[in-house]
C-alpha cells in the first residue's frame, strides 16, 4: 500500500522555504509516520495547529522536540534562540490574540527570520500603542493581530509606512462572529495598502512576511 502522503522535497529550491505540516486534521498515527520520514532524513519539520493531546504523544516519541501550547506549534527539533536584529514586528491587540502571535513568531523562527513580539497594545488603550511607535518603526514588516472590531491594523497603517499584514482573530463577543467582523473591518480598511490573511492565520501572515523579505534580499 502506498503512503498517504508525499513530502515536497523541492519546495525549498522552488519557493525559498520548506514544506510545513498542518496538524489539526491529521491523526496521531499519520503524524508519527510523517515525522519518522523527516527524522530518518535528518530533517526538522514544523507542524501547525497541533492539538495539545497529539503533541503530548509525539513528544514521548521525540523527547528533543518542541511544542508551544499557545500557538499550537510543534517542531521535530527545537531551534535555539539567537540574538539577532528582528526584521518583523508581531503586534497583538490583546493577550487573547496570543495564539496567532505565537504561531507567527515560531513560524518565522523556524524559517530563519528573526522577529519580535509586541503584545497588548490594542486601541482600547491607545496610549500603549503610541508609547511603542518608535520601536515599531525599527521593523521592516509589521504583522498586526486583532479581534473584536479589528481596528488595530488600520490605526497602525495610518501611522507607519512599512508593509502591514493584518490578522483577524476569533476573539470577541456576539457580533464579533468568531472573527468575521474583524476580517471584514480589515478588508475594508481606509489605511492604504494593508494586506489581510484569514481568521487566526498567524502562520499565513508569517509566510507572507517571508515572501516580502525574500524580495528585499534579492
Amino acid at each position: 500500500m502506498s503512503k498517504p502522503f508525499e513530502i515536497d522535497q523541492d519546495r525549498k529550491s522552488r519557493l525559498g522555504f520548506e514544506e510545513v505540516v498542518y496538524g489539526a486534521a491529521k491523526s496521531v498515527q499519520l503524524l508519527e509516520e510523517l515525522l519518522l520520514e523527516y527524522n530518518n532524513q535528518g530533517q526538522n519539520v514544523l507542524v501547525t495547529k497541533l492539538q495539545a493531546e497529539k503533541a503530548q504523544v509525539l513528544q514521548e516519541v521525540y523527547p528533543d522536540s518542541f511544542y508551544d501550547p499557545a500557538g499550537e506549534i510543534f517542531m521535530l527539533k527545537a531551534i535555539p534562540q539567537e540574538k539577532a536584529v528582528a526584521e518583523v514586528g508581531i503586534i497583538s491587540a490583546g493577550s487573547s490574540d496570543m495564539a496567532a502571535a505565537h504561531e507567527a513568531f515560531y513560524t518565522l523562527q523556524y524559517m530563519g527570520y528573526p522577529s519580535a513580539l509586541v503584545q497588548d497594545i490594542g486601541v482600547a488603550g491607545l496610549h500603549r500603542l503610541l508609547d511603542k511607535i518608535d520601536l515599531l518603526r525599527t521593523y521592516k514588516i509589521l504583522i498586526v493581530i486583532a479581534g473584536f472590531e479589528g481596528a488595530l491594523p488600520t490605526v497602525i497603517g495610518g501611522l507607519l509606512p512599512q508593509p502591514i499584514i493584518g490578522v483577524p482573530t476569533s476573539t470577541g463577543y456576539g457580533t464579533a462572529k468568531q472573527g468575521e467582523t474583524a476580517l471584514h473591518a480589515m478588508l475594508t480598511s481606509c489605511a492604504n495598502g494593508i494586506t489581510v490573511v484569514n481568521i487566526d492565520n498567524g502562520y499565513g501572515a508569517a509566510m507572507s512576511a517571508i515572501r516580502i523579505l525574500q524580495t528585499f534580499s534579492k
